[in-house]
């Protein structure tokens, strides 16, 4: 694999950690689904984010700093992209579903996880869901 920067695809790691949380979500097993469904609503972020004018480093293959973060705190750096950009029709509701989500749940017990938690994460990653699906419809992504 080498030193070489890996471009990030934003829009496949969403719809790859989707499907995978999905899968798990059917399966009872919430803990990876709940940490997937969070990993995809933040790709899918960052590839609106993307099309609204965040830049990736070409060298290092990673935004800015300030972009580098996850699920809990992304729904908010969002907006900053949207407000003032093309991007109107584009809102996310003022409530950000995963803050009380953490990266750091990929270590807790099964037991942290409850169905409930879990299922409000799924729907905010179905909102993000729509946003891309309404992106490539408008022709604004195209895939």
């Amino acid at each position: 694999m080498g030193n070489l920067a890996i471009q990030p695809d934003f829009y496949h790691a969403f719809i790859r950690h989707w499907h995978d949380a999905e899968y798990l979500y059917a399966d009872s097993r919430l803990a990876n689904a709940d940490q997937l469904y969070a990993y995809s609503a933040e790709c899918g972020l960052k590839c609106l984010m993307e099309r609204f004018g965040m830049q990736v480093d070409p060298t290092s293959g990673r935004p800015p700093k300030k972009d580098r973060i996850h699920a809990d705190q992304i729904w908010d750096r969002y907006e900053s992209y949207r407000v003032g950009s093309v991007a109107t029709g584009y809102e996310l509701p003022a409530t950000n579903p995963f803050g009380n989500w953490s990266v750091n749940n990929r270590y807790a017990p099964d037991s942290h996880f409850i169905e409930t938690d879990v299922d409000v994460h799924r729907s905010g990653t179905e909102i993000v869901k729509r946003l891309i699906n309404k992106a490539i419809l408008e022709g604004r992504l195209s895939i």
